[in-house]
């Protein structure tokens, strides 16, 4: 191939009745170096530390010898690949990071090509009505009316976290003070004029709702954290005293946040309880079921959410218990009419006589204007396995979790927290116990924080695995915990405990090191 044709095939268009055969060739390319990246890497990540892996990024892409022209997608798709952590290598098991299916990503490609923005139904049509219409069926499987609700595609659960708590600020608050919060901002807190406003959340809630009362202008302190049980669950007589005090200092509570699925341990908030006390004191209720929202696909897990569908707004992620390419992000509200502080008329997008005529417009229901159109992979894996087909998947990887828990009890070596209530869980490395540490607690304590979070590393530097790492709430040593969240469906529970094992002999390699630097150190003396 000539440098021409390598410079038209990097000026072709995804689009247009020519764009398929443009992008075709590019797409191979694109299959071919993920494969041979994936081989290089060999494993859930490449060996090495970050510093290694910036030097290889480094050397293809900005040294004296980086790649360029045409061999600029191949070489650099490889360097992607090998270097990605993979979350569809059953050694991958630290975060909310799903193994997309292959159909949801194969529908996403149709999206980047077509590149339809969600702002004015003039960009996107199909989209405009596709996107409106899984959000009906999505606010059914949450438990709201579909003809009353509304929503929105997102970016993820911090953007749909904010949306809830900014159409709680503005209704609570507006009614409150008689203002229209979104226009003339946020009264004096603190002044005669205008209680506090408050926010109330578990110790244990997503950090996006202190980063949300920011933006908000309610400051993050706006923030009460409410203690938590053993499984990191809100303790409701301890909300309910929360609220009774915001009651004597004469403070507003705007929004209870309750969570449906916590990072940690996938614990879900006593639902109906927060939803009695929210209405009890004029509160909004928004539930953060980014992670747990996955379990109304599973007919065994969905009890779990009794209650959600009363929240006023709803927080969902499908690029978690949803297996979809990032971003998938669905924001739900109960009643249609909360959403008005959003409204939004930019006359070039979505002018009032096009409606009038019957072009919709989803601007007014976004943080965003520009917008992918993220609903029709979602639409597209919903119609592929449906309900029950994803509910399989849930359940399966929600099995993979209780052996794995199980295998972890059952080994001298390794503590479990607590029993997993979705499809992750927290535990611990035990080391050798000194007997000089009997009467040193605090000392051991101390010891098991420094292995677990050492041993972490350990097994990223080999590449031989990638598990989470976590600390309970509270204070002192001892806190920090091991986490692995199952999200890969076809991962066998032989794996799960082969995983164990890893990290039981990073431990004691941890250990063994310690000892020989001990061991020099006690001779150089």
């Amino acid at each position: 191939m000539t440098r021409q044709d390598h410079g038209a095939r990097g000026t072709a268009l995804s689009g247009g009745t020519g764009g398929a055969d443009a992008l075709a060739p590019l797409v191979d390319t694109v299959m071919d170096a993920l494969a041979r990246g994936a081989r290089r890497r060999g494993g859930p990540i490449a060996p090495g530390r970050p510093g290694d892996v910036a030097a290889m990024v480094g050397e293809v892409f900005g040294g004296p010898a980086a790649v360029t022209g045409a061999e600029a997608l191949d070489r650099l798709t490889e360097l992607l690949a090998h270097g990605s952590a993979d979350p569809a290598d059953a050694s991958c098991a630290a975060h909310l990071h799903c193994p997309p299916l292959a159909i949801a990503v194969a529908a996403d490609l149709a999206v980047s090509a077509l590149n339809p923005s969600q702002d004015s139904w003039d960009q996107a049509p199909a989209a405009t009505a596709l996107e409106s219409l899984l959000l009906q069926e999505l606010a059914a499987l949450v438990g709201y009316e579909p003809e009353r609700a509304a929503g929105v595609l997102t970016s993820g659960g911090t953007e749909s976290n904010l949306m809830g708590l900014m159409l709680a600020r503005d209704r609570v608050l507006g009614a409150a003070s008689g203002r229209q919060i979104e226009l003339t901002g946020v009264p004096g807190a603190g002044t005669d004029r205008a209680p506090r406003p408050r926010i109330l959340a578990s110790a244990a809630a997503h950090f996006s709702v202190q980063r949300a009362a920011a933006l908000l202008g309610l400051g993050e302190d706006a923030v009460l954290p409410v203690p938590v049980d053993r499984q990191l669950r809100m303790d409701t007589e301890a909300l309910a005293a929360v609220l009774e005090g915001c009651a004597e200092r004469g403070e507003l509570p705007v929004a209870i946040v309750a969570t449906a699925g916590t990072t940690d341990t996938g614990s879900i908030d006593p639902l109906r309880a927060c939803a009695a006390l929210a209405a009890e004191h004029g509160a909004w209720l928004h539930v953060d079921a980014a992670y747990g929202g996955g379990a109304l696909l599973s007919d065994r897990l969905a009890p779990l959410l009794d209650g959600l569908g009363l929240a006023d707004s709803v927080s969902l992620d499908w690029h978690k218990l949803g297996w979809q390419p990032a971003a998938a992000g669905v924001f739900l509200v109960r009643r249609s009419e909360t959403y008005a502080s959003l409204a939004r008329r930019a006359v070039y997008l979505n002018p009032a006589d096009d409606e009038e005529a019957g072009y919709p417009s989803l601007l007014g229901l976004s943080l965003r204007t520009t917008r992918r159109a993220d609903a029709f992979k979602i639409a597209v894996t919903l119609r592929t396995l449906g309900r029950e087909g994803l509910g399989r998947l849930v359940d399966a990887c929600r099995d993979l979790a209780v052996s794995g828990a199980r295998a972890v009890a059952d080994h001298p070596r390794l503590e479990l927290h607590s029993e997993p209530v979705l499809t992750a869980f927290l535990f611990r490395y035990l080391p050798e116990r000194p007997a000089a540490s009997a009467n040193a607690p605090a000392e051991f304590e101390a010891h098991c924080d420094a292995v677990n979070a050492a041993l972490r590393r350990r097994l990223l530097r080999e590449g031989s695995a990638v598990v989470g790492r976590t600390e309970l709430p509270g204070e002192g040593p001892g806190r920090v915990r091991l986490k692995l969240t199952l999200l890969n469906p076809h991962t066998t529970a032989a794996e799960v405990e082969r995983l164990l094992g890893a990290v039981v002999a990073a431990g004691r390699a941890e250990e063994e090191e310690e000892a020989e630097e001990e061991g020099e150190e006690e001779e150089a003396r």
